[in-house]
């Protein structure tokens, strides 16, 4: 059981992965066209910067749950560290609780905040919901859960893309 939940989860983090480093190539066009426009073309395009900005959203907030799996984010670890090892245990459980509250707040209120925007629309974009762009806040929120669930039962996974056969080049 806990194989096959640890194989969903590397499932679910390569799709992290896969939208927020897809997010970011995007946003890596999107702004040099942006800048292109306004400066080669003397015409500036009204949407790459708003579309920037919601592609941000979702680097953010997808990307950051992948992140969050396998400990890639920003930490203060010394004086956990200089904890003897059945405190630094006690503090990660409690590390890891207190994450699960922000992935719940995530759920809540992020659920929340799409369904009062659902009906609103981008000004340089209308036909997209000013909801369907909040998205990723709950399903980021959802995904980090998750992450912090298997770490809680099964602890921090091996990276799946580093031990893969195609990473070796050798």
């Amino acid at each position: 059981m806990a194989a096959l939940f640890r194989r969903v989860m590397d499932t679910l983090y390569l799709a992290c992965v896969l939208v927020g480093c897809t997010a970011l190539v995007a946003i890596s066009a999107v702004i040099p066209y942006a800048v292109f426009t306004r400066y080669v073309l003397n015409s500036a395009a009204s949407w790459p910067e708003p579309l920037a900005v919601l592609l941000t959203i979702l680097l953010t907030f997808i990307g950051a749950a992948a992140g969050y799996r396998l400990n890639l984010h920003m930490s203060l670890s010394y004086f956990a560290n200089q904890l003897p090892e059945p405190w630094r245990k006690r503090l990660d459980v409690l590390v890891q609780l207190l994450m699960a509250l922000i992935a719940i707040f995530m759920v809540i209120w992020g659920e929340r905040l799409v369904v009062v925007t659902w009906d609103n629309t981008i000004a340089d974009f209308p036909f997209l919901s000013v909801g369907v762009t909040y998205l990723p806040i709950p399903v980021g929120g959802f995904c980090l859960l998750l992450f912090v669930i298997e770490r809680l039962f099964l602890g921090v996974p091996p990276d799946p893309i580093s031990h893969s056969d195609a990473a070796s080049f050798d």
